[in-house]
Formats: C-alpha cells, sequence, structure tokens
C-alpha cells in the first residue's frame, strides 16, 4: 500500500491541476508528436517515433503517480492542528546550537516543499528530526556534514 501524503489545501490544488494539465494538454501534445512521427515514413527505422513513444510513456508513468499521490492525499485541517509540539504544517522557529543562528520552516508534504520559501518536507532529515519536538526541547539530527543540534524556540501555524 502506498503511503498517505498531507496537504494544505492550496498544495491540492496545485496537484489537481497539473494531473488535470497533463491528461488533458500533455496527452494530446503526445498524440500529435507520435502522429507526426508516424507521418514521416517507416517506423522499424524511426528515430523520431520511438522517442515519442517513449516520452509519451514516461508521461503515463508521470500521470499514473500523481494519480496514486492524489489517491493517498489527506487534506489537512488548519483549525485542528496542535501547536504543542512540531507536525505537519506547523511552522518551527529553530536555533542551531553551534552557531546561533536561527531559522523559520513550515513543515510541509515532500511535493509541497519549496526551500526557498521557508518550507521543508516532513520527510527531509531536518523534518523527521524536528516531528513531535516541543518548544524548548533540542533535536539531535543527522545531516551529511555530521550531527546538529537545534532547539525548538517557537511553534505556530
Amino acid at each position: 500500500m502506498s503511503e498517505v501524503s498531507y496537504f494544505t489545501k492550496e498544495g491540492l490544488e496545485k496537484l489537481k491541476i497539473e494531473l488535470n494539465d497533463l491528461r488533458t494538454r500533455g496527452r494530446s501534445e503526445m498524440a500529435k508528436a507520435i502522429q507526426e512521427a508516424r507521418d514521416k515514413g517507416d517506423l522499424s527505422e524511426n528515430a523520431e517515433y520511438d522517442a515519442a513513444k517513449e516520452a509519451q510513456g514516461l508521461l503515463e508513468l508521470k500521470i499514473s503517480k500523481l494519480e496514486t499521490l492524489m489517491g493517498n492525499a489527506r487534506l489537512i485541517d488548519e483549525s485542528q492542528i496542535d501547536t504543542s509540539k512540531v507536525q505537519a504544517l506547523t511552522r518551527v522557529q529553530i536555533k542551531n546550537l553551534s552557531n546561533g543562528a536561527t531559522m523559520q520552516y513550515t513543515l510541509v508534504s515532500e511535493k509541497e516543499a519549496d526551500l526557498k520559501s521557508g518550507r521543508i518536507s516532513v520527510s527531509s532529515p531536518i523534518g523527521k528530526g524536528l516531528l513531535g519536538k516541543k518548544v524548548g526541547e533540542i533535536a539531535e539530527i543527522q545531516v551529511p556534514s555530521g550531527i546538529v543540534k537545534f532547539e525548538v524556540l517557537e511553534i505556530t501555524i
């Protein structure tokens, strides 16, 4: 069974739009590309046709993965979020105890993660290390450069 993914309303809407776009415009464009390649003659020696068929297979695989993700997606009700501990959709302010730097992240699903906008995945090393922590607790997180200790300063929505 596939893993359940939790989404914000906006994240789930983006996923629906992407899937619909691939099903309609993506498939239509792929059919045109295959037809154009087919019109160029002998299919046994037509590299353009082979490439178009391979691209079609990749498109269908992507559609299938998005359909599975949508089937296992759960919408998070922000009004039901408990801010006493770090969990999906909470905004957490942390302090790196080795250099004193403070950072603020919102924990989101892997599909919604965007480090530039301060949204990290709950399945990332930092996200996993922070899950369940309360204000004042220290999270020891294994990162590529070693273990980093973060203190949880604040948890909000």
